[in-house]
């Protein structure tokens, strides 16, 4: 398993992955260091992520190998359906996934994502339209959101 940690407009982000793929992104409030070399493995991902920070990326192109039950796994599919610079709500996803009694367990595999940004679980909200729980923090999910909005105001939430 290869690491790597980089500054974001958002924290320090740890990458890792392995020859099957990206296991894991996840954001720090603290100050991590960031790595001095990128393994060979990860400087797709680094590349890509930068990319997306700087508002030249709107999907990924990665090989990605979470860890997760079969239903994580069909739920983060579905998040990766979400287009850059739109949201659903939890309704409409578990709609997408043919399962309206299971918005819970979808709201649930949601916040259990371990590919930050690359699967865009930061694009689901509320019915009502409002933010609601993010892993990450609502601040990032409120900046996420307003760096894909097509339309830039000066606050969307």
């Amino acid at each position: 398993m290869e690491t790597v940690y980089i500054h974001t407009r958002l924290g320090i982000a740890k990458i890792e992955g392995d020859e099957n793929g990206l296991t894991s992104i996840t954001v720090f409030d603290s100050e991590e260091k960031v790595s001095d070399i990128v393994p060979e493995l990860l400087e797709d991902a680094v590349y890509q992520l930068r990319e997306y920070f700087d508002g030249t990326r709107k999907e990924f192109s990665l090989t990605l190998n979470p860890e997760g039950t079969d239903f994580q796994k069909k739920v983060w599919q579905a998040l990766q359906q979400i287009p850059y610079g739109k949201t659903v709500s939890y309704l409409e996803l578990s709609k997408t996934l043919g399962d309206v009694k299971a918005i819970r367990a979808i709201a649930s595999a949601n916040g259990q994502n371990p590919l930050w940004i690359v699967v865009p679980c930061h694009r689901v909200i509320g019915s009502d339209g409002s933010l609601t729980g993010y892993a990450g923090g609502l601040h990032r999910k409120k900046w996420l959101l307003e760096h894909e909005s097509p339309v830039k105001q000066q606050t969307l939430f």
